[in-house]
């Protein structure tokens, strides 16, 4: 069973991704709507992956004999000024995302729910890659700044990521 702080914590995390989902489906349909369909195809794929990462807390919550209580989800930005902004904006929030999950962490290590901590291990390893690879796409927008030719190629390789179902929730419905 879960303790109530980290049930609670875990509720606040499980908003977090939701909001997370809403800026990155905010993002999408801003660079659809000014023909940038490789970059919102990458943030599409973003916001199916910040509600898949609300239900693997929600099925852990559960799992573990708690209660989930969803609450209202905040307003997000609507528009960036460039691709670079956007995915500055992503970095960030990436940033802000680790953060929590290793405030969630060290609750769990506080407490000796040893459960948590593994399944949150693999949350801290999602954070590892969700920030380089906003870093990545960052450092390609800079090396190409303002060219059009060079926002053209990347959005044509963005447009290439498809979706994958996380490892926590293969094979479940």
């Amino acid at each position: 069973m879960l303790s109530t702080k980290i049930n609670d914590m875990i509720n606040t995390q499980i908003n977090w991704e939701f909001w997370s989902g809403y800026l990155y489906l905010a993002m999408a349909n801003h660079f659809e709507s000014v023909g940038r369909k490789g970059l919102a195809n990458w943030f599409r794929i973003q916001y199916r992956e910040e509600f898949d990462h609300a239900l693997i807390f929600i099925n852990y919550v559960h799992a573990r004999g708690g209660k989930v209580t969803l609450a209202p989800i905040a307003e997000v930005p609507q528009t960036w000024d460039s691709p670079l902004q956007a995915f500055a904006h992503t970095l960030e929030h990436e940033q802000a995302v680790t953060r929590r999950v290793h405030e969630l962490y060290a609750l769990a290590e506080a407490e000796h729910d040893i459960a948590t901590r593994q399944m949150l291990n693999w949350f801290v390893a999602e954070q590892v890659e969700e920030e380089e690879s906003a870093q990545q796409i960052i450092d390609n927008l800079t090396l190409v700044g303002e060219d059009g030719t060079g926002i053209f190629q990347i959005d044509t390789e963005l447009g290439q990521r498809t979706y994958s179902v996380p490892a926590p929730l293969a094979g479940k419905a």
